[in-house]
């Protein structure tokens, strides 16, 4: 295996594990840098993001290198939904806003199936977008994601 290559927790995922697992992902993707979230994912990785099908990390690379060139002030988090050996089921919030400063919501669902060495080798994700004003934000700058009280929200 190369050096780079596998992402603990690896499966079969216990409960503790999963959580792990979709935290760190959290983390890595709001730091924005598609050059090193790629690496959390096989070679040959296949990812559907709403209507985009695409396969092997370059690509996705290109994806999320254009999406946060869109989706400006990016917050995400995840929660974990289910789980099984080889796959976790994740919701997610994330908030954003576009280059006319109109700021969007986007809540959904995720597919993840990993390999042995705990990279990620699918990933299906459905989501829908709802247009917020500044003051409904969750996400405002120097709030820790994790904190927010979800299930409190009125959505």
């Amino acid at each position: 295996m190369a050096t780079n290559e596998g992402r603990p927790p690896y499966p079969p995922f216990t409960a503790e594990t999963a959580q792990i697992k979709v935290k760190a992902a959290q983390d890595a993707w709001n730091t924005k840098n598609p050059e090193k979230i790629k690496l959390a994912y096989t070679p040959d990785s296949i990812l559907r993001n709403r209507s985009t099908f695409l396969q092997g990390r370059d690509a996705i690379e290109v994806f999320l290198t254009q999406k946060w060139e869109r989706e400006l002030g990016y917050r995400l988090r995840k929660e974990l939904f289910a789980f099984t050996a080889d796959k976790i089921a994740v919701q997610f919030w994330y908030e954003w806003h576009d280059t006319t400063g109109q700021w969007w919501r986007t809540y959904g669902l995720e597919d993840w199936t990993f390999a042995p060495d705990g990279l990620m080798r699918k990933r299906q994700m459905s989501g829908n977008d709802v247009k917020i004003e500044d003051a409904e934000r969750w996400f405002k700058d120097g709030v820790d994601v994790n904190t927010v009280d979800i299930s409190e929200k009125h959505w």
